[in-house]
């Protein structure tokens, strides 16, 4: 799903993960922006993006946002992310992709002109392609991604806050929690399939909302819940068994 978001009195953007791009890697908390619209068609979100830019008044981007992708294929592992670029040229490829967007686990990075001055200077040449340079993710995480991640305290605030701004509290019910919960339980199962590392803390991230909404909604707050949760398994003892712990049974 593509989603068009709205910083207030600041910019448009559109992002496929909200919390990853908006929050962490902007800083915004979730009441300061707003989702305009929400897609799965890139060409219709890429198109809408610039005429919501427009009306609004904001810096229109110089590309559709679909436009990125086909020009330019980042490949981000844990550790690296490699350009198809040689060394020499890759200030010069990179300055014509101001804008461009990608996905890490470390969150989304993008290419700006202070990033591609970074890139330029930190960047690595590739000991299997000429043509192929990397940058050290965490590395550039630490030099732009500077706002720090919000307390687990902090974080669940923020995500009552951005339910209650939505009505999720006052138009749902603790029965669609449970629903979306599994929802988003399928999603996690897929994504350990696949092993795919950004949808797996995709899906936990997800799964963590809607338990502090279900809490929420039966009069109890997520961390009253974990601590409760912690009391009880510190004191368990147990052993690993075909790699599940195993409480030891209680004997009167």
């Amino acid at each position: 799903m593509y989603y068009i978001y709205h910083i207030f009195d600041k910019k448009i953007g559109v992002a496929r993960n909200l919390y990853k791009r908006v929050t962490l890697a902007q800083g915004y908390k979730p009441n300061e922006y707003e989702v305009l619209e929400y897609s799965e068609d890139i060409e219709y979100i890429s198109k809408r993006e610039i005429e919501l830019q427009k009306f609004y008044g904001y810096k229109v981007d110089r590309k559709l946002y679909k436009n990125l992708f086909k020009k330019m294929k980042i490949n981000a592992t844990e550790q690296t992310s490699t350009f198809p670029y040689h060394i020499s040229d890759l200030k010069h490829e990179l300055n014509s992709l101001i804008g461009f967007k990608w996905d890490t686990l470390y969150g989304t990075f993008e290419l700006t002109e202070e990033s591609i001055e970074w890139i330029n200077k930190n960047a690595v040449k590739s000991m299997y392609n000429d043509n192929r340079t990397f940058i050290y993710n965490k590395a550039f995480y630490e030099a732009f991604l500077v706002d720090p991640i919000p307390t687990e305290e902090n974080i669940f605030k923020l995500i009552r806050s951005w339910a209650e701004d939505r009505g999720i509290y006052s138009k749902g019910d603790s029965k669609t929690q449970y629903l979306k919960l599994m929802e988003e339980s399928g999603e996690l199962s897929q994504a350990l399939l696949k092993n795919d590392k950004l949808e797996i803390i995709d899906a936990i991230g997800d799964m963590v909302v809607v338990l502090t909404n279900l809490a929420y909604m039966e009069g109890h707050d997520i961390e009253s819940c974990i601590q409760s949760a912690y009391n009880v398994i510190s004191k368990r003892t147990g052993k690993m068994i075909n790699g599940t712990f195993v409480k030891d049974k209680i004997t009167l």
